[in-house]
Order: structure tokens, then sequence, then C-alpha cells
């Protein structure tokens, strides 16, 4: 029995729908826009692709999802609509097939996420040994403070006049998070990385700078009355301008290392 010409315009629909779908997908892999990103800035340090490719590649998966969906309802709707000339249709208790496919393949769909979610994560939260820059962030109420662990340096902000934070480029750094009072949320977004500040626990991760510049910074988490002001900037800075500024640092009296929250007083990664 052929087709009927029902059957063939559900299936055109579903495949164009799939096509459009799938040619966005790919386009937006392939761009090196903001579009492309899916909203995301443009990477500023080595592990910050593994995040772009995940959340891409997450954006393609739902997609695909939802073509097949609304293709099965457009299909349904078109090749099994009522006729002026039919009763009811025909009632059914269940259909077995039906129902472990609608249980099997969600779990798979599941499944998979929960496998590439645990691998980047196992992978960005990464320690390494002999890590050669090491940076302690302090997160209190309503600003920030950078202790220079390596260097033995520090420097810290107000709401009026927000902390600095320099990091030397193509320099693998640790990032040792604690806080004295409150919950807060270290987030700098071309970093495409976030993570808590939590008071009496110290949180780390470690990545690589690898472009030059001038990158905002902010608190992630709502925190208190003056969440908003709490605002950075990373300074993304050669080997020897960051040097420099340690010694400016240094003369203009801030040697040593902060002492407020939980901070660490080595320079060897704990």
């Amino acid at each position: 029995m052929s087709p009927s010409p029902r059957s063939n315009r559900a299936r055109h629909v579903v495949g164009v729908a799939a096509a459009a779908a799938l040619t966005m997908g790919l386009s937006g892999c392939s761009s090196e826009t903001q579009l492309g990103r899916l909203g995301f800035p443009a990477p500023a340090t080595e592990q910050a692709p593994i995040m772009l490719a995940f959340w891409q590649n997450a954006w393609i998966a739902a997609f695909a999802v939802g073509v097949l969906t609304w293709g099965l309802i457009i299909w349904a709707i078109i090749v099994y609509r009522r006729r002026t000339d039919e009763g009811a249709p025909v009632q059914v208790r269940y259909n077995l097939p039906l129902e472990i496919m609608y249980t099997v393949v969600p779990a798979i769909m599941i499944f998979g996420l929960f496998f590439f979610t645990a691998r980047d994560q196992a992978e960005l939260t990464k320690l390494t040994d002999n890590t050669p820059n090491v940076v302690n962030v302090i997160g209190f109420k309503w600003n920030w403070g950078f202790n220079y662990i390596t260097d033995d340096a520090y420097q810290t902000g107000t709401p009026r006049d927000p902390a600095e934070l320099w990091l030397p480029v193509n320099e693998r750094t640790r990032f040792q998070l604690t806080s004295p009072d409150v919950i807060h949320s270290f987030w700098v977004p071309a970093f495409l990385f976030k993570m808590d500040v939590v008071p009496g626990r110290k949180n780390q991760f470690e990545l690589t700078p690898n472009k030059i510049g001038v990158f905002e910074g902010k608190c992630a988490e709502l925190c208190g009355t003056y969440h908003s002001q709490m605002l950075f900037s990373v300074h993304v800075v050669s080997k020897a301008d960051y040097d420099a500024h340690i010694a400016a640092l240094k003369a203009h009296g801030q040697s040593g290392l902060l002492q407020t929250g939980t901070i660490v007083t080595t320079g060897v990664p704990g």
C-alpha cells in the first residue's frame, strides 16, 4: 500500500523542521560570534572552551529532542485527525511498547547528560601539583580582597573603589576562595566559570588565563544589601607587567597577607 498524501505531507514537515534545527546547531558551533556561542562571552582561559562546548552541545541536543517531539505532535495531528464521517477512536487500556519507549528514552537522555556533565566538571575542578601561581580570593561584605600568596602581597577594594585582581597570562593559577561572613560567589564571565565562596570552607579551582585584557568580575550569589556593588576587575597581563604590579603593591606597604577570613599562609598549594 502506498503512503497517503497526508502521511507524505507530515513527513515533509518533520524533515524540514529537523534540517532547519540541525543547520542552526552546526552553524552555532562553527561560528565565533556571540550568537554562535549562544550568549556566552568569548573564552579567555584555556579551560573555558570545555564549558563552551558543553553549553553548545546541550543546546543542540535540546533542539534535537524538541524537533522530534514537535514532529511527532504535528505528524499525529495531521495523520490521525478526526474525519467528519468517523466516530470515536478505538479505546485501548495501554500500549506496552510505547510505555517502554517513553521510559527508556528519557533515561538514556538523562544518563548521557549526567556522563558529559561529570566528565567536564572533573576536568574543570581538577587540581594539579606545583601550581606556579596561587591567589587567595576573599569575598566579604561588600567587596573583594586578593592575597597573592605566591608573591606575598595583597590588595582589596570597596563598593566605591572596586578591587583589582592581576594575573600573569599563560600561567596556571590556583584560586582559593574564602569568606569571613556570608556566602558569596566568585564569577568572571569571560572565564566561563564561577564558584561559591563559603564561610569556614576553602573552595579551590585552577585556570590558565590566555588572553591579555581587562575582564569584569562580580558576586553571583545574593549576599545582602550591597550585593550589586560587589564588583571587581581582572587584569591579565604579561609576566613583566605582573611582576611590576606586585612590586608596586609592596612599595605601597601592601606586603604580606590580609588577616581576614580563613586564609592560607603558605605558598605551597594545599
